[in-house]
């Protein structure tokens, strides 16, 4: 036994699936994609494991995908993909009646009836009929019911050779809300023509998925009008020194929030359309269409109709982006405001206490001052005293001249010195 990763059989599971089995004309496909809940996958697995009365399961290896048949000349294939799932039933004849109506009979309704029962909401349910050339397609047009201004036709193939399908469709709902396409195979079997209609599917499918980002961006324009109103009342009032910055501050945090709110909730959908889209003109390309004369093809279909969706919501990403990076201006500025107001407050505080600490120093020089004649005028009274004692000893000896002497030498001497141990103690 190998020693395999956990990883490799589903990895290796992922190139196997989309694969359709080999479709050949007359014949009838319908096709669900599915939107569903978390809480509805598991239920999803077991309805999809629960088949009707002669139904049997094909062999599959990857969790994402189910295959096998629903009765006599009828296939079914199961997959689910990110946040969709497709259910795809094949029937080896072509269900309409003599005047091109739908009309299934009793083993198609049975298995019908089990594939629209599956649970989930249904974005796409198509019918594609496939007749063998474009003759048997115009007897049936007629009956189709398409609206002649909207009607699409172009030629189709897997390779861009000279053998190519031809489709008809208006892309419009018919009875029970189904949409219809009509394929002539010209000439195309097998895996050709398996190739082509599987990648015409694909592509309404992921345009399907694309357009849900649509909604979205078309409501969420009034959201961004409204930011972007209350955006420039704020910058506006950065402005005016008589707002209080707690206030602006509490404006531009609700904007803040709002705009992020917005951008989570609306971000992913968004993102998974611009990859949708991606996708969409990956099958677009590889359809190989050719036009059809007096009828617009699948490719004018997409840039009349699907592009400018398209563009609605990459402008509103653009959009949401410019207001998120002018919403940050909008705080730089205010932050530049407010530590402007602590500059020039804390230069007032530096000023006040610069005038309050020259005011202290004058106060300290004039106590120096003080202090030298106050301790000069005690130590000329001690030595006053002393040689008042000598005067009265040696009445010849004058104690009055010689204090007057030492006064100037004592106030110098105490000046000096205190200079000095203030000196020392500074440093």
């Amino acid at each position: 036994m190998l020693n395999e990763h956990d990883l490799r059989r589903r990895i290796v599971g992922e190139m196997h699936l989309r694969r359709w089995p080999h479709v050949c004309a007359p014949s009838t496909i319908v096709q669900f994609v599915r939107v569903l809940e978390p809480g509805e996958r598991e239920a999803e697995l077991r309805a999809v494991a629960t088949l009707p009365a002669g139904g049997t399961r094909g062999r599959s290896e990857n969790p994402r995908h189910r295959e096998g048949t629903l009765g006599p000349g009828i296939v079914f294939g199961w997959e689910r993909q990110s946040e969709a799932s497709t259910t795809t039933v094949f029937f080896d004849r072509l269900l309409v009646d003599e005047a091109g109506r739908f009309a299934p009979d009793p083993a198609a309704l049975e298995a019908l009836g089990w594939a629209k029962g599956l649970p989930g909401k249904v974005l796409r349910a198509i019918r594609v009929l496939i007749v063998p050339d474009e003759a048997a397609a115009q007897r049936l047009i007629p009956a189709m019911g398409y609206d002649p201004l909207d009607l699409v036709s172009c030629h189709i193939s897997c390779q861009g050779g000279e053998e190519a399908a031809r489709v008809w469709s208006d892309f419009r709902f018919r009875d029970e809300g189904y949409g219809q396409i009509l394929v002539a195979a010209n000439g195309m079997a097998g895996g050709d023509l398996s190739r082509s209609v599987q990648r015409l599917q694909e592509l309404g499918n992921y345009r399907n998925l694309a357009l849900l980002g649509l909604p979205m961006a078309q409501d969420g324009w009034q959201v961004l009008d409204r930011i972007e109103d209350e955006l420039s009342v704020l910058t506006a009032q950065v402005a005016r020194p008589e707002v209080r910055d707690d206030d602006l501050l509490s404006e531009v945090t609700r904007l803040s929030a709002d705009l992020i709110t917005h951008a989570t909730r609306i971000d992913y959908r968004l993102s998974a359309t611009e990859a949708y889209a991606t996708i969409v003109e990956d099958r677009l390309e590889g359809l190989h269409i050719r036009n059809c004369p007096g009828h617009p093809s699948l490719a004018d279909f997409t840039q009349r109709r699907f592009l400018p969706a398209m563009r609605t919501c990459a402008a509103h990403r653009r959009r949401q982006e410019q207001l998120a990076q002018r919403t940050e201006r909008l705080v730089s500025l205010l932050r530049t405001r407010v530590e402007t107001r602590i500059e020039n407050q804390n230069g007032r505080l530096l000023a006040s206490m610069e005038r309050s600490s020259t005011r202290q120093l004058r106060l300290q020089q004039l106590v120096e001052g003080l202090s030298v004649v106050a301790l000069s005028y005690y130590g000329i009274s001690l030595i006053a005293k002393m040689l008042e004692g000598v005067e009265m000893l040696h009445p010849a000896f004058h104690a009055h001249l010689v204090v007057a002497v030492l006064t100037p030498v004592m106030v110098a001497a105490m000046y000096f010195g205190l200079h000095h141990l203030k000196k020392r103690i500074l440093d």
